[in-house]
């Protein structure tokens, strides 16, 4: 013959206490619209009509092949939908994932998360590394723009050769902005959205600072007094002392189908020109 456990019944007298409890406060029109608090460990869910939101932005984002901006993520959703809010949301439930939800050039798009790159480097096409030149050359305009030829080769120091302007042309990565009001009225040169979505800034004012660069090792710790660091624009107004560009030929702009070359790769002579740096 089995005998009752005194521990199931004790916890039978719980569960019926609580199961009362709980009627009276569904009884209880005080009580009865309050929601049930979560424990600590538990997060609250958005509801269906937010989670369906979140989809849709989730889906567009997905399918875009190029970045989206808020505008464009709004023009889906009713008047005053505060797009900027589903976007950080859905930001905050990738941030742990293997793709991450980041903004770059004031857009939006899926990115691999920077901690698994390592995993893809077989996956990607090599992309051709650019000289030293190059380098310096694209550092300069993205700081100095608007900046023409002969102010590059001033802040240089040396010459710079068509051939480098021509291949960074064609990375997409600068372009011709407009005509300065100066003798000759040379070219000048500012940085494009690619550049931004290549190197992962949002805007091209978080390119890195003097202190950031001292950090790296790429600037003298003995800098001489009074040295600072160009606050760069990349503003799509012309300057005051900017002229639009016309049909005239442009003396710098790559030749269709030509094939260019930087200064440390053999550059490509035109119109019996020599191409020389000297150091």
């Amino acid at each position: 013959m089995n005998l009752p456990n005194k521990n199931e019944g004790a916890m039978t007298a719980k569960t019926i206490q609580r199961a009362a409890t709980l009627e009276a406060a569904e009884n209880d029109p005080e009580t009865r619209t309050l929601p049930l608090g979560l424990p600590s460990n538990v997060m609250a869910l958005p509801s269906a009509d937010r989670r369906e939101k979140l989809r849709v932005v989730e889906a567009l984002l997905f399918a875009a092949p190029e970045p989206l901006d808020d505008a464009a993520l709004a023009r889906h959703f009713a008047e005053g939908e505060d797009v900027v809010a589903l976007l950080e949301e859905l930001q905050g439930l990738y941030a742990g994932r293997g793709v991450n939800l980041v903004r770059v050039a004031g857009k939006w798009a899926f990115r691999t998360a920077e901690d698994l790159s390592h995993l893809l480097e077989r996956q990607t096409v090599e992309q051709r590394r650019l000289s030293r030149a190059a380098l310096e050359t694209l550092a300069i305009i993205a700081y100095h723009q608007p900046v023409t030829r002969a102010e590059i080769e001033e802040i240089r120091g040396v010459s710079t050769s068509k051939g480098t302007i021509d291949v960074l042309l064609q990375t997409g990565w600068i372009k011709l902005r407009g005509r300065r009001r100066s003798p000759g009225r040379p070219v000048t040169y500012g940085t494009t959205t690619s550049f931004l979505e290549h190197f992962g800034f949002d805007a091209i004012q978080d390119l890195p600072g003097l202190a950031e660069l001292k950090g790296v090792g790429l600037l003298d710790s003995s800098l001489p007094p009074g040295f600072s660091m160009p606050n760069p624009d990349d503003g799509a107004t012309l300057r005051e002392d900017e002229d639009p560009l016309e049909d005239e030929p442009l003396e710098d702009e790559p030749i269709a189908g030509e094939p260019v070359a930087d200064e440390e790769e053999g550059p490509v002579a035109r119109d019996g020109e020599e191409d020389t740096e000297t150091r």
